[in-house]
C-alpha cells in the first residue's frame, strides 16, 4: 500500500488535506508514518533518509518503492490517479491558471513566511539544524509576507476562490498555510477581511478536520 511519510508542518498537512478532499482515507487507501520533527527524527532515521536524502516531509512512497517528495508534485500525482473531484483544472488553460496562482503564492508568501518563522519564533528548533537569517532579517521577512498576504486579499475581493471560481489547489495551499500559521501564533495582517472570510468559509470543508486531529 502507498505510504505517506508525514510530520507536523504546513506541507505535510497540505498533502493530508488534499487526500481528504479527494475522499482518500488513511488505513484504507494509504498508510501514514509520522516523524517527530521537533526532535529531528526525520533527519536521524537512516531508513527515512534513504528514501528522501533531504530529510524533508512529506514523502509519498509508492508500492514499488519509488519515493516522491515535495507537497505540490505529490498532490499533482494523486490528482492524476484520482481526477475527481478536480483540484488542478480540467483543461490545459485551467491547469495553467491554477499553477500560476500556486507559484505566485509559494514565491511571494510561503518563502518569506517560512524563512521568517525559522529565524524568529521557530529559531530554537531550526538554528541548530540549518542556516537561518538573523532575527532582524526574519522580522523583515515576516513583514514582507504580510504585505503579500494583503496582495492576495485584494486579489480575492468578494470571492472565496482565487482561481476558476471554484475550490482548487490554489485555495487549498492558501488555506493550509494560513491555518498552520495560526497554530504557531501568527495572525492575519490587519486589513485582510477578505482572507478572514475565505478562511472561515473553508473551515467548513472536509479537509478542515485536520486542524482538530492529532498529528
Amino acid at each position: 500500500m502507498t505510504t505517506l511519510h508525514s510530520s507536523l508542518g504546513p506541507n505535510p498537512r497540505l498533502v493530508r488535506m488534499f487526500m481528504i478532499e479527494k475522499g482518500l482515507e488513511e488505513g484504507r487507501d494509504f498508510t501514514r508514518v509520522h516523524y517527530d520533527i521537533i526532535t529531528g527524527q526525520n533527519r536521524q532515521d537512516a531508513g527515512y533518509m534513504g528514501k528522501n536524502p533531504q530529510g524533508t516531509t512529506p514523502t509519498l512512497e509508492l508500492d514499488d518503492g519509488t519515493c516522491l517528495t515535495e507537497s505540490w508534485p505529490i498532490c499533482e500525482y494523486v490528482e492524476e490517479l484520482h481526477p475527481a473531484p478536480n483540484l488542478f483544472g480540467e483543461t490545459p488553460l485551467e491547469r495553467a491558471e491554477v499553477r500560476k496562482w500556486v507559484r505566485l503564492f509559494d514565491q511571494e508568501v510561503v518563502v518569506p513566511m517560512t524563512m521568517g518563522f525559522r529565524a524568529t519564533t521557530g529559531r530554537p528548533m531550526f538554528e541548530p539544524r540549518m542556516t537561518v537569517v538573523s532575527p532582524e532579517a526574519g522580522a523583515e521577512l515576516f513583514a514582507l509576507a504580510d504585505e503579500k498576504w494583503r496582495m492576495f486579499d485584494a486579489y480575492l475581493g468578494g470571492s472565496n476562490h482565487i482561481a476558476l471560481g471554484r475550490f482548487t489547489f490554489a485555495d487549498l495551499i492558501m488555506f493550509a498555510f494560513a491555518n498552520f500559521g495560526f497554530t504557531v501564533g501568527w495572525k492575519l495582517p490587519e486589513g485582510t477581511d477578505n482572507l478572514a472570510r475565505f478562511v472561515e468559509t473553508h473551515n467548513q470543508r472536509p479537509c478542515a478536520v485536520i486542524w482538530t486531529m492529532a498529528e
